[in-house]
C-alpha cells in the first residue's frame, strides 16, 4: 500500500495490529455479558460506523443491526449543539441496546443517544466504545459499559474518526500535536 499523505504535527497512537488486538478482547467482553440474549446494536455514524462493522463479526449473540446519526462536530475540531440526522428505526420497547460509538469524550452525544434510548422504552442502554478519551470534562452520569483502547486527551482520527471530514478510512488511530 502506498504512503498517506497525513496532516502535518501527528503521531499514530496505535497501529492497525493493536486495534484489532483490542477488538477481540472487547468482543470476549461483550460475548460473556451478553450471552444468549437478544441485543439490538446501535451504531453511532459516521465514526462508529468502521468500529461497529468490524466489532459485530465477532458477536456471538443475537443482534439485530440500526444505526442513528447525532452529531456536534459537523467536520470540525470542536463540539457544537447537538444535531440529530436520523434516529434509530428498530422498536426499542423492552430491548437490551448496545450503542457502538467511536469515542467517549464529553459525553455529550453519548448521553443523548442514551436518553433517546431510554424514552424509547429500552429495557437495558449499555455502551461500547472504540475509545475512551481521559480529562475532567465529561458529563459527570455517562460512562461506557465496554472500552477497547484508552487515549490522553488529544484531538484522534482515523478508524471511523475524521479530522476536519477526512482521514476516516485509515486503518490506525493518530493523534495530532498540539495546535489543531
Amino acid at each position: 500500500m502506498s504512503e498517506r499523505k497525513l496532516p502535518a504535527n501527528c503521531e499514530r497512537l496505535f497501529n492497525a495490529g493493536q486495534i484489532q488486538q483490542a477488538l477481540d478482547t472487547l468482543a470476549q467482553q461483550l460475548n460473556a455479558s451478553l450471552a444468549n440474549q437478544p441485543v439490538v446494536a446501535l451504531c453511532v455514524m459516521n465514526g462508529g460506523l468502521i468500529f461497529t462493522g468490524q466489532l459485530l463479526t465477532r458477536l456471538t449473540f443475537e443482534t439485530a443491526i440500526d444505526y442513528c446519526h447525532a452529531t456536534r462536530y459537523r467536520n470540525t475540531t470542536r463540539g457544537d449543539t447537538l444535531q440529530w440526522l436520523s434516529r434509530p428505526q428498530q422498536n426499542l420497547q423492552d430491548r437490551t441496546v448496545l450503542i457502538l460509538d467511536d469515542i467517549l469524550d464529553e459525553g455529550v452525544t453519548l448521553k443523548a443517544i442514551q436518553d433517546y434510548c431510554r424514552m424509547q422504552g429500552a429495557a437495558r442502554v449499555l455502551c461500547a466504545v472504540l475509545l475512551e478519551k481521559h480529562h475532567n470534562r465529561r458529563i459527570e452520569s455517562v460512562e461506557a459499559d465496554f472500552v477497547a483502547l484508552h487515549v490522553e486527551d488529544r484531538y484522534v482520527f482515523g478508524f471511523g474518526m475524521d479530522y476536519k471530514g477526512n482521514y476516516r478510512n485509515l486503518d490506525a488511530i493518530y493523534a495530532l500535536g498540539e495546535s489543531r
